[in-house]
């Protein structure tokens, strides 16, 4: 560990060397015993590291998934026969995966919808159209019929449906209102990672607005999205110097522009256990009655306390 990183957060410092886990994954690891200093087991995420130490992170071997239906809670803003509308939390996987079998969204609304999922792909299954980071929260529509899922995938392809986040990223986007623009390929060194790939990759571009100044050092921007390539809003912000705020990928250091806060704001932004972004505004047209359908989401008390004490 080099000096310069001294008195780091223990699951910041991993999550920023870890290749693509984040923070809240990497907390959760520490506190099952997954991580050693120098040997010794280290159970506190809030243990600041010390030059010359010796990390060792063990992740465990991923198993199967098995989607089984699961109760929990949901924030629904809409629901019929044919889909339903929900504000996912930050945290919650959208996919049971290796490492996330249980507790997923998809187990969620396996229990959640019951008898009313009418099969998709001859599985009775929730029609997952599109995706969100597991810490990303917002608006999402889930299609409960075939039919409902192959309309809402061909509107998602076709750039039909109109979508707009909400992000808290390091300094001050200039100009304050533009485009970010550039094909997206995953990254060659780190597959975890997305990247601007100039010869290959997927178009990708990025309507952004900033909202708020914060006293130069970052900003609530409102972003809109004229594509949809995995990580677009987060690639685009840090390949152009501006990564958001929290994100356990793409921001690899401490951002120069910090030194421009107070040490509590300072503390509150590096201390942001996710990447500040948030799915605001969805909007589609209804598969079956040709409705249009517009859905807000207020940004989350997390983000919105994080602003509050960067503005203070």
């Amino acid at each position: 560990m080099k000096s310069e990183q001294a008195g780091e957060r223990v699951d910041r410092f991993i999550a920023l060397h870890s290749g693509g886990l984040s923070r809240s994954r990497v907390k959760t690891l520490i506190e099952a015993g997954h991580l050693t200093r120098d040997g010794q087991s280290v159970t506190e995420p809030a243990e600041t590291v010390k030059a010359g130490q010796s990390y060792s992170l063990s992740v465990p071997s991923a198993v199967p998934a098995v989607p089984e239906g699961e109760a929990m809670a949901f924030d629904i803003y809409y629901e019929d026969s044919d889909l339903l509308v929900l504000n996912k939390p930050a945290g919650l996987v959208v996919h049971p995966a290796p490492g996330n079998e249980t507790g997923t969204l998809v187990n969620g609304l396996v229990a959640h919808c019951g008898d009313s999922l009418q099969g998709i792909g001859g599985q009775k299954r929730p029609g997952i159209v599109h995706r969100l980071d597991k810490d990303t929260s917002g608006l999402m529509v889930v299609a409960k019929t075939e039919k409902a899922h192959l309309a809402l995938s061909e509107d998602f392809a076709a750039r039909r449906i109109d979508r707009a986040y909400l992000a808290l990223c390091w300094g001050c986007p200039a100009p304050a209102e533009g485009d970010f623009e550039g094909n997206i390929g995953r990254d060659k060194r780190d597959r975890k990672r997305m990247t601007i790939t100039p010869r290959s990759g997927k178009w990708a571009l990025t309507h952004y607005k900033t909202l708020k100044n914060f006293q130069g050092s970052a900003s609530l921007v409102t972003c809109k999205l004229a594509t949809g390539r995995t990580h677009q809003i987060r690639v685009h912000f840090s390949a152009h110097g501006y990564p958001l705020i929290g994100d356990p990928v793409y921001l690899r250091r401490i951002p120069a522009v910090a030194k421009g806060f107070s040490a509590t704001a300072r503390a509150a932004a590096l201390d942001f256990p996710r990447q500040a972004l948030h799915a605001t505004r969805l909007g589609f047209t209804h598969p079956r009655t040709g409705e249009a359908l517009l859905f807000e989401a207020p940004a989350p008390d997390d983000m919105v306390q994080l602003a509050e004490i960067l503005e203070a």
